[in-house]
């Protein structure tokens, strides 16, 4: 029972929809074939997403993060505009090679951290992270989920994805500058003219630091050479997981583990394959239409937006993606800019900002939520519209 009652309520729904999925399977609501085909398909997403976790945790105990956001903020040298486009650099770097979580997860609490330790207001900080874990995650296969997934049903290589997105990446990042700065980060926004840089950071622990950076930075170098994303996060996390054997035994711990993702996708997977197949299909599919031209592609990139902000990006995106022919390419692309660039209005509409809202409430950084609801829907309509556009332009 005090089992229990240390589950957070996450936990609960990752656990409830897992055990629903299985229900569908084993009352006959999904029939085996295509309950096999999702098993199937999520196996190497499953063993990416728990390496680079790993990978990620680790790398952030190894104090690599903190010193990147150290120097940014110290590259700033108490200019609020500097530091403003050094941040939104940091941030979209960082979920664009170690995927959206990734910043959710590790890179909001060192922004936190910097803004109490430099004294600077934590808010503009805290909204660029979830904004642009959102927004920054078009880019390549290993920046969301959704992407790779995505790839995988175009067969895009990262090289190739790159190609096909960068505009409309470019398009988002630009337009979620635009809203930040307007919003949080200008002078009457932020109340505060000049910041202290901090003093130069120093790791603990310099071989675990060196070993860390090397080992991220060979994990982005194999996903740039096309290697199988599953193999190079699983081929970097296990570098990183034998320093810290060796160095600090203790942190290796059960908890890095990502359990409660690794119940949710498959349980998530398996519910909305369910829906599919009774009626849910039909209807976005109808909402989504056949074009694969422009105004297809706006379509179905507000359907994706939309969708999943009443729900999750993640059976948005699966939904969305068996309602597309499999011809148009060009129109699963924009699901996938509605989907990712889109979810930044609730809550709830995407797990990196589910994780995100959770680090805030640690931190003790009050979001206020009209606010939160307000700015996030000008970014969400302006920042799909504009790579929506971008997409149609350079396809």
């Amino acid at each position: 029972m005090s089992f229990l009652r240390r589950l957070h309520g996450l936990d609960w729904l990752a656990g409830g929809l897992l055990v629903l999925g299985v229900l569908c399977v084993a009352t006959g609501l999904l029939p085996t074939g295509p309950a096999g085909n999702v098993v199937e398909r999520i196996g190497p997403l499953l063993v990416f997403l728990a390496a680079v976790i790993v990978l990620a945790e680790l790398t952030g105990k190894a104090e690599v993060f903190d010193v990147i956001a150290t120097w940014v903020a110290r590259a700033g040298r108490g200019n609020y505009p500097l530091l403003f486009g050094l941040c939104v650099a940091f941030a979209s770097l960082t979920t664009i090679t170690l995927n959206l979580d990734t910043t959710a997860v590790l890179l909001t609490p060192v922004m936190l951290a910097l803004a109490t330790r430099v004294g600077i207001a934590s808010v503009p900080l805290a909204m660029t992270t979830v904004w642009l874990a959102n927004t920054a995650s078009l880019l390549l296969p290993v920046s969301n989920l959704t992407n790779l997934l995505a790839a995988d049903r175009v067969a895009l290589a990262p090289s190739e994805m790159a190609a096909a997105m960068w505009a409309p990446q470019l398009a988002a990042i630009t337009v979620t500058m635009a809203c930040l700065w307007g919003f949080y980060w200008r002078l009457g926004a932020r109340g505060e003219l000049r910041y202290e840089p901090p003093s130069p950071p120093s790791p603990a622990d310099p071989v675990l630091f060196r070993v860390c950076a090397v080992a991220c930075t060979g994990f982005l170098l194999a996903i740039l050479a096309d290697v199988p994303l599953w193999a190079a996060s699983l081929a970097a996390a296990l570098v990183v997981v034998a320093a810290f054997a060796v160095r600090s035994r203790e942190t290796l711990r059960p908890s890095l583990v990502p359990w409660r993702l690794l119940v949710l996708v498959p349980g998530m997977f398996l519910v909305v394959e369910t829906a599919s197949t009774h009626g849910l299909q039909e209807i976005l599919a109808t909402a989504i239409g056949s074009d694969n031209g422009p105004m297809g592609m706006l379509r179905s990139a507000a359907v994706g937006a939309g969708f999943s902000n009443i729900l999750n990006n993640l059976p948005a995106y699966m939904a969305g993606e068996a309602a597309i022919p499999e011809a148009n390419h060009h129109q699963l692309l924009a699901q996938l800019i509605g989907v990712n660039v889109g979810p930044v209005v609730t809550p709830w509409a995407s797990l990196a900002t589910l994780l995100w809202f959770e680090r805030c409430r640690w931190h003790g950084t009050r979001i206020d939520l009209g606010r939160f609801f307000g700015t996030g829907l000008v970014l969400a309509v302006s920042g799909t519209l504009a790579a929506t556009v971008a997409l149609a332009a350079t396809a």
